[in-house]
Protein backbone atom coordinates (compact mmCIF):
# COMPACT_ATOMS: atom_id res chain seq x y z
CA UNK A 1 0.00 0.00 0.00
CA UNK A 2 0.97 3.42 -0.97
CA UNK A 3 1.25 5.69 2.44
CA UNK A 4 1.70 9.12 3.14
CA UNK A 5 3.37 9.65 6.23
CA UNK A 6 2.33 13.00 7.79
CA UNK A 7 4.38 14.24 10.75
CA UNK A 8 5.98 17.44 11.96
CA UNK A 9 9.40 19.37 10.61
CA UNK A 10 9.11 22.80 11.43
CA UNK A 11 6.98 23.00 14.03
CA UNK A 12 8.57 20.70 16.39
CA UNK A 13 10.78 17.42 16.02
CA UNK A 14 11.09 16.35 19.17
CA UNK A 15 8.90 13.17 18.52
CA UNK A 16 10.96 12.59 15.38
CA UNK A 17 12.90 8.78 16.78
CA UNK A 18 8.88 7.79 16.56
CA UNK A 19 8.18 8.98 13.51
CA UNK A 20 11.18 6.88 12.44
CA UNK A 21 9.85 3.83 14.27
CA UNK A 22 6.61 4.08 12.69
CA UNK A 23 7.75 4.62 9.23
CA UNK A 24 10.21 2.13 9.78
CA UNK A 25 7.56 -0.73 11.31
CA UNK A 26 5.62 0.31 7.91
CA UNK A 27 8.28 -0.28 5.51
CA UNK A 28 9.19 -3.59 6.99
CA UNK A 29 5.53 -4.76 6.24
CA UNK A 30 6.50 -3.76 2.78
CA UNK A 31 4.13 -0.13 2.82
CA UNK A 32 5.83 1.95 0.18
CA UNK A 33 6.11 5.71 1.92
CA UNK A 34 7.28 8.42 -0.57
CA UNK A 35 7.48 10.63 2.78
CA UNK A 36 9.46 8.42 4.70
CA UNK A 37 12.44 10.57 4.34
CA UNK A 38 10.65 13.20 6.66
CA UNK A 39 11.29 11.01 9.67
CA UNK A 40 15.14 11.31 9.53
CA UNK A 41 17.28 13.50 11.71
CA UNK A 42 17.99 15.10 8.52
CA UNK A 43 14.59 16.27 7.56
CA UNK A 44 14.31 20.12 8.21
CA UNK A 45 18.14 20.58 6.72
CA UNK A 46 16.82 18.38 3.41
CA UNK A 47 13.64 20.58 2.94
CA UNK A 48 15.35 23.85 4.04
CA UNK A 49 16.80 23.63 0.03
CA UNK A 50 13.81 23.65 -2.00
CA UNK A 51 11.16 25.99 -2.81
CA UNK A 52 7.89 26.68 -0.79
CA UNK A 53 6.26 25.86 -4.06
CA UNK A 54 8.44 22.74 -5.10
CA UNK A 55 7.41 21.08 -1.52
CA UNK A 56 3.58 22.00 -1.99
CA UNK A 57 3.14 20.42 -5.76
CA UNK A 58 5.26 17.51 -4.53
CA UNK A 59 3.36 16.48 -1.73
CA UNK A 60 0.07 17.76 -2.72
CA UNK A 61 1.35 14.78 -5.83
CA UNK A 62 1.91 12.26 -3.25
CA UNK A 63 -0.97 12.84 -1.69
CA UNK A 64 -3.13 12.12 -4.65
CA UNK A 65 -1.32 9.22 -5.59
CA UNK A 66 -1.23 7.41 -1.90
CA UNK A 67 -3.96 5.05 -0.70
CA UNK A 68 -4.02 6.64 2.61
CA UNK A 69 -2.63 9.13 4.74
CA UNK A 70 -1.17 8.34 8.23
CA UNK A 71 -0.23 11.57 10.16
CA UNK A 72 1.29 11.81 13.32
CA UNK A 73 -0.54 14.97 15.36
CA UNK A 74 1.25 14.94 18.77
CA UNK A 75 3.23 18.00 17.56
CA UNK A 76 1.06 20.79 16.50
CA UNK A 77 2.01 21.49 12.84
CA UNK A 78 0.20 23.68 10.21
CA UNK A 79 1.64 21.65 7.29
CA UNK A 80 0.41 18.82 8.82
CA UNK A 81 -3.30 20.29 9.47
CA UNK A 82 -3.18 21.10 5.61
CA UNK A 83 -1.86 17.53 4.42
CA UNK A 84 -4.96 16.04 6.37
CA UNK A 85 -8.01 18.25 5.14
CA UNK A 86 -6.22 17.72 1.55
CA UNK A 87 -6.21 13.82 1.63
CA UNK A 88 -9.56 13.96 3.19
CA UNK A 89 -10.66 16.34 -0.27
CA UNK A 90 -9.43 13.99 -2.12
CA UNK A 91 -11.59 11.02 -0.66
CA UNK A 92 -8.91 9.36 1.17
CA UNK A 93 -8.86 7.34 4.00
CA UNK A 94 -6.75 9.20 6.94
CA UNK A 95 -5.52 7.85 10.43
CA UNK A 96 -3.92 10.52 12.51
CA UNK A 97 -2.33 9.26 15.50
CA UNK A 98 -1.50 10.94 19.25
CA UNK A 99 0.07 9.89 22.68
CA UNK A 100 -2.45 9.86 25.03
CA UNK A 101 -0.47 12.88 27.24
CA UNK A 102 -0.87 15.50 24.14
CA UNK A 103 -3.84 17.93 22.81
CA UNK A 104 -4.82 17.80 19.74
CA UNK A 105 -6.28 20.45 17.64
CA UNK A 106 -10.27 19.99 18.05
CA UNK A 107 -10.67 20.97 13.86
CA UNK A 108 -9.33 16.98 14.06
CA UNK A 109 -10.20 15.63 17.16
CA UNK A 110 -14.09 17.01 16.74
CA UNK A 111 -14.15 16.24 12.66
CA UNK A 112 -16.77 13.76 11.80
CA UNK A 113 -15.73 12.62 8.41
CA UNK A 114 -16.32 8.99 8.33
CA UNK A 115 -12.78 8.83 6.40
CA UNK A 116 -11.08 10.43 9.81
CA UNK A 117 -10.07 7.73 12.43
CA UNK A 118 -8.24 9.73 15.68
CA UNK A 119 -6.13 7.42 17.86
CA UNK A 120 -4.65 8.23 20.84
CA UNK A 121 -2.11 5.80 21.93
CA UNK A 122 0.07 5.36 25.87
CA UNK A 123 3.15 3.89 23.50
CA UNK A 124 4.36 3.85 20.74
CA UNK A 125 4.16 -0.15 20.15
CA UNK A 126 0.48 0.99 20.44
CA UNK A 127 0.41 3.39 17.83
CA UNK A 128 2.47 0.63 15.18
CA UNK A 129 -0.50 -1.76 16.45
CA UNK A 130 -3.09 0.75 15.65
CA UNK A 131 -1.92 1.82 12.26
CA UNK A 132 -1.36 -1.99 11.59
CA UNK A 133 -4.94 -2.80 12.48
CA UNK A 134 -6.22 0.93 10.00
CA UNK A 135 -4.71 -0.87 7.04
CA UNK A 136 -6.01 -4.07 7.41
CA UNK A 137 -9.16 -3.03 7.96
CA UNK A 138 -9.13 -1.19 4.33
Amino acid sequence: MNIYFACSITGGRELEAAYQEIVAALKMDGHEIPTSHLAQAEAMENERVLAPREVYERDVNWIKNCDVLIAEVSVPSHGVGYEIAFALGCGKRVLCLHQKDRRVSKMISGNSDPLLEVVSYAALNEAILRARIFLQGL
